[in-house]
């Protein structure tokens, strides 16, 4: 096992080339980082190959403007799995969860806001002034998906039982049995503590609109719309969508030390997270590399994989290669075509990878001032710390954004999801200047009323995101430093993400478990015989979440020891 790490340079490329790694890894990415540790861990010989002049993917901090640190895609870490956080040890390498004072805050123009947080009573009181119905239903609904946390964290955190390809031995065919037994045993233990009437109830969720959920437990718009944004984040599904309804399990699926439904910041950026899991790889003996562009898979004449061609010509040879690309990336660009069942091609290259999501990073010189909350004071409120949902006063705003989009327009008026990290972080920004992360939603990859390479048409949406905001806000405008605007065109160029979608794929129930990143193929193997995926847009999908590296590297260790017998 290799205990030296390294970046790049003239050592870089001969010691790539003078050995025959047991695995590379594909992009730097949090999931590649991850599925580094735990093959390091596993006693093989690891390196990580990222395009970038930094590690992270969409899990990273950058500093575009002179002492303002954005985390430019991914901004609150919540999902990632805490057996990942345990294992690796990620506190002891450094990552240190900020949690905000409240957890929800919605201003509305008329004056009034729903400001929701950790106390039940003063979530009862908030939610009140809109409706005292829904005041008092609001506990029964978040015990409601509550109920199904433990079924998820089983489903999240094992590898689908997939079908086995090729020839198998009779000892390959039973161990493959066994598993499969246990795993739907254990599944159906946890669909049996359910019981009848709660497991109709998850059914209801994963299949039903999300407008049909929240109007059978909701009357009031402003709370409706407050928690139709956690089904909205990065889809361009509607609302009124079937199956819309299941990324409503992500209020409750994320966690921060074992307390649900609490999305924290990250001292030092999302970049600190893939900085932490990075440092484990590495005391593992795991190699990263930066500046270190893949350009193909090579794959062996007998039709397994050989290791990977860089762009600058250098051949690195591996007996197991993980991709951390998109599937369409990995399949499309980097794999030959002619070693690929054709499909398996089309499978790939029809998935969805629509993405309505624009992020524009924000630095600013004072604390944004919402009018409803009637403060002269400059200090940081419990809101500040929270999500603040703008353009979610009622969810026909959201309807109508999305509806926007499909017709070829960026929304009219962008549903935004506001953070400000350096409300609680002040390694981020310089004193009494701050940090505003802005999710917007919906922006098409091609408008049909203008064109992204445009510096105007995108001056224009950044301004309209702006004066929204300036609605609930005033003076938000004008406290614009500088920003930095990532279309979906740019999260593609940037960072590798096909489409501009933010899971590597769709999330929708077509899209998931077995059926991720397409059907017989979500146990991490691909058609070709020593290539796996490890991102994700394997099962289970998107998100900070990790649980696609750790799965992967479980199967590639698995098929280490098979081998190595």
């Amino acid at each position: 096992m290799w205990r030296r790490s390294f970046s790049n340079g003239v050592s870089l490329t001969r010691t790539l080339k003078d050995k025959k790694w047991d695995a590379l890894v594909i992009g730097g990415g949090h999931n590649g980082l991850i599925a580094a540790a735990y093959l390091a861990r596993g006693g093989l010989s690891v390196a990580v190959l990222e395009r970038r002049h930094v590690i992270g993917g969409a899990a990273v901090t950058e500093e575009l403007i002179p002492g303002f640190k954005f985390s430019r895609c991914s901004y609150l870490q919540s999902l990632l799995r805490p057996s990942v956080i345990r294992e690796l040890e990620l506190k002891k390498h450094g990552l240190k969860l900020l949690k905000p004072i409240a957890t929800s805050f919605t201003p509305c123009l008329d004056g009034l806001y729903l400001l929701l947080g950790f106390d039940d009573q003063q979530n009862n009181s908030e939610i009140s002034k809109f409706s005292k119905r829904d005041a008092d239903t609001y506990p029964r609904y978040e015990n409601e998906l509550s109920k199904f946390c433990k079924i998820m964290d089983f489903l999240l955190d094992s590898p689908p039982p997939e079908a086995l390809h090729g020839d198998l031995s009779f000892h390959d065919l039973l161990r493959d049995k066994m598993q499969k037994s246990v795993f739907w045993a254990r599944c159906l233990r946890h669909v049996l503590s359910l019981g009848q009437k709660d497991l109709v109830d998850f059914m209801d969720i994963l299949l039903s609109p999300t407008t049909k959920i929240l109007n059978k437990w909701f009357e009031n718009d402003v709370l409706k719309a407050t928690v139709a944004a956690d089904a909205i984040t990065g889809s361009m599904a509607s609302i009124h969508a079937p199956g819309s309804g299941y990324v409503l399990l992500h209020h409750v699926m994320g966690e921060t030390d074992g307390d649900r439904n609490l999305w924290s910041h990250v001292e030092g950026g999302m970049g600190s997270v893939s900085l932490a899991i990075s440092k484990a790889a590495t005391k593992a003996g795991a190699h990263i590399l930066v500046n270190t562009e893949v350009s193909q898979i090579m794959i062996g004449d007998s039709g397994e994989v050989d290791g990977v061609l860089l762009v600058d010509g250098t051949r690195v040879h591996s007996s197991f290669v993980l991709s951390n690309a998109t599937p369409y990336k990995t399949f499309m660009g980097l794999v030959p075509r002619d070693v690929l069942p054709d499909d398996f091609l089309r499978a790939i290259k029809y998935s969805d990878y629509h993405s309505g999501v624009t992020k524009i990073n924000v630095a600013v010189d004072k604390l944004p001032q919402f009018h409803c909350c009637k403060s002269s004071q400059l200090e940081v409120g419990p809101h500040h710390t929270a999500t603040v949902h703008i353009g979610c006063e009622s969810m026909e705003e959201i309807g109508s954004a999305c509806q926007d989009a499909w017709n070829g327009l960026p929304s009219r008026r962008p549903v935004m999801e506001m953070t400000i990290p350096s409300s609680l972080d002040k390694t981020i920004s310089p004193p009494g200047k701050h940090v505003v992360s802005l999710f917007t939603q919906y922006t098409p990859y091609k408008p049909s009323d203008g064109s992204w390479e445009d510096p105007t048409y995108r001056e224009s949406y950044a301004q309209k995101c702006f004066s929204l905001i300036d609605e609930y806000a005033p003076g938000f405008s004008s406290s614009v430093i500088g920003y930095d605007l990532l279309t979906p065109p740019d999260l593609e160029r940037e960072f590798g993400l096909t489409g501009g979608n933010i899971f590597h794929g769709a999330m929708g129930l077509d899209s998931l478990f077995l059926m991720r990143p397409v059907k017989g193929w979500s146990g991490y193997r691909t058609p070709v015989r020593g290539l796996y995926l490890c991102g994700s847009g394997s099962h289970p999908g998107g998100g900070v979440m990790g649980a696609p590296g750790r799965n992967a590297a479980h199967v590639v260790l698995q098929d280490f020891k098979k081998q190595s017998r």
